[in-house]
């Protein structure tokens, strides 16, 4: 039997600051809400649009994973440790927070918005060294299949982080089906809908909802419309 949670995409916190326009799945800053802090250890699902320009300050972050997606136009990244980068669609970027960082993040363009996805996962291991890694993707190897762009490998595919975690993303054409198995006993699954519109075991999910699976060895994944979809595997337990 699946257990299923739904968060549809206009039940989710909402914060229009002018210059960020921010969308949290999770409980964030000034949205909470008890019965959505997390999923296992995912904590943080934040749908990001920055003005051209625009940015966040110099902030610090400790003992977490966090992993950015970008959607649309560019994202200036720098941080304590010396990297200096920008990161733009197709491209993912992680960060171990670990003992301690400072970074800051800015949209460097002057006439275009930037829409990201930042995801925050608690770490399997507390206090360990930061470190920074950035990787540019084939995003047509994600065209109706599957293409992991996370592990907790360093010489597997895709970015890898302190956890027991695998994401993947996908552009399913109209029509197609996929079935994804989880690769970890125990773990659940977070399907977030970035485009289009799709059926998750049955369940018809639009942009911008989300769904969290527990108890599943497989999940069937059949698009409605062109969908874009990104799924997370992760611990539920800490």
């Amino acid at each position: 039997m699946n257990h299923t949670v739904i968060h549809k995409a206009d039940t989710r916190g909402h914060a229009n600051h002018g210059w960020l326009n921010a969308h949290h799945t999770f409980s964030f800053a000034g949205y909470y809400d008890p019965n959505r802090v997390q999923f296992g250890v995912l904590r943080v699902l934040n749908d990001d649009i920055i003005a051209p320009g625009m940015g966040f300050g110099t902030h610090p972050h400790d003992n977490m994973e966090i992993i950015t997606i970008p959607l649309e136009g560019d994202l200036a990244h720098k941080d304590s440790m010396g990297n200096t980068e920008v990161i733009k669609f197709g491209d993912v970027q992680v960060m171990s927070a670990g003992t301690g960082i400072q970074h800051s993040e800015f949209n460097p363009n002057h006439d275009q918005r930037t829409n990201l996805l930042q995801i925050w996962v608690f770490p399997k291991y507390r206090n360990v060294e930061p470190r920074y890694e950035q990787i540019t993707l084939n995003v047509a190897d994600r065209h109706n299949q599957f293409q992991q762009v996370l592990s907790p490998n360093a010489d597997d595919a895709g970015v890898w982080i302190h956890q027991d975690a695998w994401f993947h993303m996908s552009n399913m054409d109209a029509g197609t089906t996929l079935e994804y198995t989880r690769k970890l006993e125990g773990n659940g699954l977070y399907v977030f809908v970035i485009k289009g519109s799709v059926k998750v075991n049955g369940e018809q999910l639009e942009k911008r909802d989300g769904m969290g699976l527990t108890d599943f060895e497989k999940a069937t994944f059949e698009a409605t419309a062109d969908a874009e979809v990104l799924l997370m595997e992760v611990p539920m337990h800490q």
